[in-house]
C-alpha cells in the first residue's frame, strides 16, 4: 500500500515528503511544462533530493524512439526513475524490450482489463489507471481498478503493480486501495485532505464537548 505524490514542484514535494508517509512521486509533466521547466532538470532535482522512485516521460512515441530514450533516461537516473510508455502496440513492444534490460517501466493510459493483461504480458513494472479521466468519460474508474486487480490476482500476476491516479477526493483514495490498487497517486490537496476529520480537529472532553480547534496548517 503505497502513496505517490502528483507534483513537479520540489518545494511542495519537500514539505509533504517530510511527513514520512509518501513512497514516491508521479511527476506532473504538464505542471512542469506550464512552468517552463525542462523535464530532465526536474528529474535531476528529485534525484538529488533522494526521492526513491519517480516517473519519467520520454515524450516520444515510436517503439524504437521509446527504447532509445528509455535507455538514455535509465543511464542518467538508474533505479530512481521509471520510464513511462503508452498502452499502445508500439508502447508495449518498447516495454518488453526495456524490461529485458531490467529497466522499470510504467504502462500508462490503461483503461480496460484487456489492456492490463497485455501490459502484464509485456512484463510491465506498473500499469496506470486514470480513474478521474475514466469517470469523466462515463466509465466507472474504480471498477476498472477492481477488474484489473482481480484479474491479476486470479492469474498469479505479481510482478506488475497497479497504480490508481487522477484521484480527485479522499474517498477515492480509500476505494482505490479497497479495490486492490498497489499504489495511489494523490495531489497535494488530496493528501492534505486525508488528515482531516471534524472529530480529529476538535478535541473533546469526557462529556463530548469541544475544547479547541486543532486543525493543522496546510501548505
Amino acid at each position: 500500500m503505497k502513496l505517490f505524490l502528483d507534483t513537479a514542484d520540489a518545494t511542495v514535494l519537500q514539505w509533504h515528503w517530510a511527513t514520512g508517509l509518501l513512497d514516491g512521486v508521479k511527476i506532473n509533466h504538464r505542471e512542469a511544462f506550464n512552468a517552463g521547466r525542462e523535464f530532465s532538470n526536474v528529474y535531476k532535482e528529485f534525484k538529488l533530493m533522494g526521492i526513491p522512485i519517480f516517473t519519467m516521460d520520454p515524450h516520444v512515441y515510436t517503439t524504437l524512439a521509446l527504447v532509445t530514450k528509455g535507455h538514455e533516461l535509465n543511464e542518467n537516473f538508474g533505479d530512481w526513475g521509471v520510464v513511462e510508455v503508452p498502452c499502445t502496440r508500439g508502447g508495449l513492444m518498447a516495454c518488453k524490450e526495456l524490461r529485458r534490460d531490467h529497466i522499470k517501466v510504467n504502462v500508462t493510459q490503461v483503461n480496460t482489463a484487456a489492456q492490463a493483461i497485455l501490459a502484464a504480458k509485456a512484463n510491465a513494472s506498473y500499469v496506470s489507471i486514470n480513474v478521474g479521466a475514466l469517470d469523466e468519460n462515463s466509465i466507472a474508474g474504480l471498477e476498472v481498478v477492481r477488474s484489473v486487480t482481480e484479474t491479476y490476482a486470479r492469474n498469479g500476476v505479481r510482478e506488475t503493480e497497479v497504480i490508481s491516479e487522477g484521484i480527485r477526493d479522499v474517498y477515492k483514495v480509500t476505494r482505490s486501495f479497497y479495490n486492490g490498487a498497489d499504489i495511489v497517486v494523490v495531489t497535494p490537496e488530496v493528501f492534505n485532505g486525508m488528515f482531516n476529520h471534524v472529530l480529529t480537529h476538535f478535541t473533546r472532553d469526557i462529556d463530548g464537548d469541544r475544547l479547541m480547534d486543532t486543525h493543522p496548517i496546510d501548505y
